[in-house]
């Protein structure tokens, strides 16, 4: 049991995780009815350690799904206020205050816009670097919610073949039971061969 234990040269998705082990045969993992136990908690562990990085994957992947298109509708105002030329009308724009309160602003055209940047920070920006930062933004989001998207199903494969491996061993547990039970019954002279369940 000990030298199947997924350990530091074990494969891993490109992320990191683990593969979990694949029992094809019940005995390269239990010698003996004894490791079972042990054998059920290594795997019943492995199973709470995938869900919780599931868990924690499926929370990074709904930040991003809400990050995203905040990301895309900020580039598309950059963009836009980049064509403006210098001699245009301002321009009079609608912004939200929060999620009842909106207020009515006349907009100029201008070299630079001001980003938040999360924490309540919010820099001064050239336009050209303002569209730079927030494509490079927009990919690496992009980026993260596609690995996040192959590590959910990663994770969902590896919880399937963990609960596959601990129903074969339960199996293999149940059938050993059985045959000790058999060669018991037949090692003790016939006693209780006519009765039910003996």
């Amino acid at each position: 049991m000990s030298s199947k234990n997924p350990g530091k040269d074990a494969p891993t998705n490109p992320r990191g995780i683990p593969v979990a082990p694949f029992v094809d045969k019940v005995e390269d993992y239990v010698s003996s009815r004894a490791e079972v136990d042990g054998t059920m908690k290594n795997f019943q562990e492995m199973i709470s350690k995938y869900q919780f990085m599931k868990a924690n994957t499926e929370r990074r992947k709904q930040g991003l799904d809400e990050k995203i298109p905040d990301i895309q509708k900020t580039l598309e105002t950059v963009r836009f206020l980049k064509t403006r030329k210098p001699d245009a009308e301002p321009l009079e724009a609608t912004f939200e205050l929060n999620d009842t309160l909106f207020a009515k602003a006349l907009v100029p055209p201008t070299e630079e816009v001001y980003l938040w940047l999360g924490a309540n920070v919010m820099l001064s920006y050239p336009i050209v670097e303002a569209e730079t930062l927030l494509e490079g933004k927009l990919s690496g989001a992009q980026q993260t919610l596609t690995n996040c998207e192959e590590d959910l199903d990663f994770l969902t494969e590896q919880i399937t073949t963990l609960e596959v491996a601990t129903a074969r061993v339960y199996n293999w547990d149940v059938t050993m039971k059985r045959k000790e039970k058999v060669e018991a019954g037949g090692e003790g002279g016939g006693k209780g061969e006519g009765l039910p369940n003996g």
